[in-house]
């Protein structure tokens, strides 16, 4: 099968495939940072929010995306003849230009890049797909306690592909989690904790209005869901992405923590995650503007100091989770 088939097999408009497929960007394998033991992580397309520093841009769209490496780029022109939608060109100033709104994902720009700075994330894969990749670290998960994280954007956008791979993952004795920005439905969030054995999940502001200046949604109901799933008996780790300027004051840390605590025992960790830089060059290869380009990340003492604050609420405060 060629890549061009790969790519399109499956197709989210077929009722019938509808709930059996998914749009997954990457799967990564022996991850030891997104759960207990080693894990293999599945991150899903699509996010209802649009953090400032989104370190996955290309996760927030559902549908695949045309990313284009500039630095690999060798200037042949090849991915420009080969567009059958003209979606490619380099303007009078020597810019190259994608007209994303032409770009069908067809995948000729990918196939004839000699030098591989074109490439295409997200494609759809079927439950049975996502899970015999995870299987193939078995051994290790068996070993280390592992198992496999489904992540993204926000991978109850995709609601029921999600819960047809937990389901298959407890089914197959897979130990299952998911990192979530708990921005959803009551219902979907209750039915996808059915077979979710750890949460790990973000809480970006506790001040709603400030919430959604930096997200683009306010937070009532990703709090009311936190609390939902603690009172299901749910595993918690709860993750406070430690952003200059936005959400890194002494205030903000307190409240979190006290809400934290106001969690019981279902909560394993805070964990206190300080800002990076990693993400930024995505925002440039999806041609999109970073909105936080040239914020330097914390001071060490400072980061270890709202430590010091969730420390007085929460028992167990990580740094780097």
């Amino acid at each position: 099968m060629t890549w061009k088939e790969r790519q399109h097999s499956f197709r989210l408009s077929d009722k019938d495939n509808a709930a059996l497929t998914g749009t997954v960007f990457d799967i990564q394998r022996f991850s030891v940072h997104d759960g207990n033991g080693i894990r293999t992580l599945v991150f899903l397309k699509g996010c209802p929010l649009h953090c400032m520093w989104c370190q996955n841009p290309e996760s927030m769209s559902p549908k695949p995306e045309l990313m284009r490496l500039p630095h690999l780029c060798i200037g042949c022109g090849k991915c420009i003849e080969k567009c059958p939608e003209k979606a490619l060109s380099v303007d009078d100033s020597g810019t190259f230009v994608i007209k994303r709104e032409n770009c069908t994902y067809c995948g000729e720009c990918v196939a004839h890049c000699y030098a591989g700075s074109m490439t295409i994330v997200g494609r759809y894969m079927t439950v049975d797909e996502v899970m015999d990749e995870v299987e193939r670290d078995r051994h290790f998960y068996e070993t280390s306690n592992g198992g496999v994280t489904f992540s993204g954007g926000e991978p109850t956008m995709q609601s029921e592909f999600l819960i047809e791979c937990l389901h298959e993952a407890h089914r197959r004795g897979l130990h299952t989690a998911i990192e979530t920005c708990a921005m959803t439905t009551p219902e979907v969030f209750r039915n996808v904790l059915e077979h979710t054995d750890l949460v790990l999940t973000d809480i970006k502001h506790m001040d709603s209005r400030q919430h959604k200046l930096l997200t683009g949604a306010p937070n009532e109901q990703i709090l009311e869901n936190i609390a939902a799933a603690a009172a299901m008996g749910k595993t918690l780790r709860i993750r406070v992405p430690l952003i200059p300027g936005c959400n890194d004051s002494a205030e903000n840390i307190e409240e979190t923590a006290k809400f934290v605590a106001s969690l019981g025992s279902a909560v394993e960790s805070l964990d206190i995650l300080p800002y990076h830089r990693l993400g930024e060059p995505k925002w440039e290869q999806l041609d999109r503007t970073y909105p936080l380009l040239g914020v330097e990340p914390h001071d060490k003492m400072i980061v270890y100091s709202m430590k010091d604050v969730a420390d007085k609420y929460v028992a167990h405060v990580t740094v780097g989770g």
